[in-house]
């Protein structure tokens, strides 16, 4: 670690840690119709852990017959973990698999050498007179030995993750191990991802138990070390300290980590490597229409440039 240990900050007091490395303010952009704020990457930090891609979807409102609308697309070298606290997406991949996600259930789509998914709104979602969208979907990079792995898709509902109450505290694990309990989403690269919310003078602890570490702050207020924090702010700490989270208003937090990667990715589109020459490869492929397509799916997302 090239970061010493300190005593647990104690909350309130801004001189008892310098444990935040960087703040990261995401940049908007757009897809299927609706924004998203992208934290990951950014300047300074490509990725936490295994997370190359973090993209906060939402909150969007969708009036009778709209919804999301992300066509076929391709993907190598990630897995796509999506998370979702309001509304729902169906789900359609190259498998054959159709599945709905909602609001605390997991999508866990393992691209491998080569994925192509859409996300939409259901019909019967579109028949909502209003209807609301908000989630977080992560992309994690496989370690080199499983780049090329086959392709899978596993959904876990919201009853098979683990739960942890107290104390004004409320934590959703959904990949790794923390506060005694284990995820069963099994995943080949330590990672660790989990929703926290908070009651107001609830303390939330975060051990250092992987090298990289990072808090979103999806919702209200939270305050580490007598800084605050409000929504949209991607907090990456630094190895080595426990980290105290005190909640100054309800507040709902995504944490995120794992251990370092086995060397630097490449990333271009929804194209994941550690080496450029397969992301090359993975463009000519798409270009020439060499994935499997998306059953029920008649549309597709070209080659940017094309």
């Amino acid at each position: 670690m090239s970061h010493l240990p300190v005593d647990d900050p104690e909350p309130g007091n801004a001189w008892s840690c310098e444990a935040i490395e960087q703040v990261i303010v995401p940049r908007v952009s757009d897809i299927g119709g609706f924004e998203v704020r992208r934290a990951l990457p950014s300047i300074g930090r490509k990725m936490v852990g295994p997370f190359v891609f973090f993209d906060q979807m939402g909150p969007s409102e969708f009036l009778l017959g709209q919804g999301l609308d992300v066509r076929p697309h391709p993907h190598i070298g990630l897995s796509t973990v999506t998370y979702l606290f309001d509304g729902s997406i169906q789900h359609r991949d190259s498998l054959g698999v159709v599945q709905e996600i909602r609001p605390g259930a997991l999508n866990l789509m393992t691209a491998g050498r080569g994925v192509v998914h859409s996300e939409r709104s259901s019909v019967e979602a579109r028949q909502a007179p209003q209807r609301r969208l908000f989630g977080i979907q992560l992309w994690a990079a496989l370690p080199k030995s499983h780049e090329e792995t086959e392709p899978a898709f596993i959904h876990h509902e919201e009853a098979d993750l683990p739960r942890i109450v107290g104390e004004g505290k409320r934590v959703r694990l959904i990949m790794g191990s923390a506060y005694g309990q284990t995820s069963p989403v099994e995943f080949p690269h330590s990672a660790l991802y989990a929703e926290a919310i908070l009651a107001p003078g609830a303390i939330l602890p975060l051990d250092d138990d992987y090298d990289e570490r990072a808090v979103f702050v999806v919702s209200g207020e939270i305050d580490i070390a007598g800084d605050t924090f409000g929504p949209g702010r991607l907090l990456v700490f630094k190895p080595g300290d426990r980290i105290s989270i005190l909640g100054l208003t309800n507040a709902r937090l995504m944490i995120l980590g794992g251990d370092p990667m086995d060397g630097k990715r490449h990333i271009w589109w929804n194209f994941v490597s550690s080496r450029k020459e397969r992301i090359d490869q993975a463009k000519a492929d798409w270009a020439a229409g060499r994935f499997d397509s998306v059953p029920g799916e008649s549309e597709f997302i070209p080659l940017p440039g094309t």
